[in-house]
């Protein structure tokens, strides 16, 4: 979907998950792999478990709140890859989220969750409202996964099925369209609510 010698578009891969036994980094890796497939994409993955992050929101922002703003302010689209905790996200990507601010904004973002039984459906609504008011724009396809199905192997990576490649084309469409479209217009006009 890129435009011949068109500059790759940054798309960051977020690990929303911190917990020990984590299988975030297995969902994320799979959906990293798939993306960087596709060309005039420059695909990256953003962990949360690599950042020290306080806990509290602190007065002044930590170097490590810094790092991951400017980690934001880099990528030009996202695909948020959450489990499900308690119908919601879970708190590490809600706090990682309010770290970065104007680092958002105007950006696309795809929605990879999983869950047991629920495939993380909760989770991706919840993400969408919160997206919605940091002026982003969401995906409408998305990939979603039930952990005690079997769509995923016992580390928690999907197997592939024709269902899942499905949607991740589908959403990476999306993304890619979005992402090029936006970029073009904080180009041309500097996006400000």
């Amino acid at each position: 979907m890129s435009v011949v010698g068109e500059t790759p578009l940054k798309v960051a891969v977020l690990l929303g998950s911190t917990r020990e036994g984590r299988v975030c980094p297995s969902v994320g890796g799979w959906v990293a792999e798939r993306a960087r497939e596709r060309p005039g994409l420059e695909v990256s993955v953003l962990d949360l478990a690599e950042f020290d992050f306080p806990g509290r929101y602190p007065e002044e922002a930590t170097e490590a709140m810094r790092a991951f703003a400017r980690r934001v302010a880099e990528a030009e689209a996202f695909v948020v890859v959450s489990p499900e905790y308690n119908r919601s996200l879970p708190a590490s990507l809600k706090q990682a989220i309010d770290f970065a601010y104007d680092e958002w904004r105007a950006k696309p973002a795809g929605l990879v969750t999983y869950g047991c039984g629920s495939v993380g459906m909760y989770v991706m609504e919840h993400l969408r409202v919160v997206f919605t008011e940091l002026h982003m724009v969401t995906m409408r396809d998305g990939i979603a996964l039930d952990l005690l199905g079997d769509g995923v192997d016992g580390s928690g990576r999907p197997r592939g099925t024709d269902a899942q490649v499905r949607a991740g084309e589908a959403m990476l469409d999306q993304l890619t369209w979005w992402g090029l479209a936006l970029r073009a217009a904080r180009d041309r006009r500097p996006y400000v609510s």
